[in-house]
């Protein structure tokens, strides 16, 4: 069964007493990494991950991918968990999004609750149990870029 995944318009609201940081993995731009962050995004109102996955080169057809109801994430050190409240770009278990060619390239986002202040490191969760889950322990986004990827920035018109 294939999935039609909609792009989604990103809606961006700001008041005068909310704070946007977006911060950018300098790591995002090695290709070699099969899976990697690409930015997060942390507001006073919700904390944004943006991915990027490239499709196997075991599989013929690229495999597949989807992400787990109950993922969350939690500041490294804490017990605290805060759950996914929104996929964009990635189907919720048991839908799948299969890919079409060995090495494509996917781009999906995860949001979850806003973080307490000040953290700087956290652990991103799909599942922690056997198998292959998409699991990030100890990612330290506080030496992250505030200058936006090449990828993001809008090409001139000239």
């Amino acid at each position: 069964m294939e999935v039609k995944i909609e792009k989604q318009i990103e809606v961006v609201r700001e008041t005068k007493t909310s704070t946007k940081i977006k911060l950018y993995n300098p790591d995002a731009l090695d290709h070699n990494l099969v899976h990697r962050m690409k930015s997060v995004e942390i507001t006073d109102e919700y904390t944004r991950i943006d991915f990027i996955y490239r499709s196997s080169k075991v599989y013929i057809n690229g495999g597949w991918i989807q992400m787990e109801r109950d993922a969350y994430i939690s500041p490294t050190g804490s017990s605290m968990k805060y759950r996914l409240v929104r996929a964009i770009g990635i189907p919720i278990a048991p839908i799948k999004h299969y890919f079409k060619n060995q090495g494509e390239y996917h781009t999906y986002s995860l949001i979850f609750p806003a973080l307490p202040t000040g953290t700087e490191r956290i652990n991103i969760i799909e599942k922690e149990a056997p198998g292959t889950y998409f699991n990030f322990y100890g990612i330290d986004f506080s030496k992250w870029m505030t200058v936006p990827h090449p990828m993001d920035v809008a090409k001139s018109k000239n």
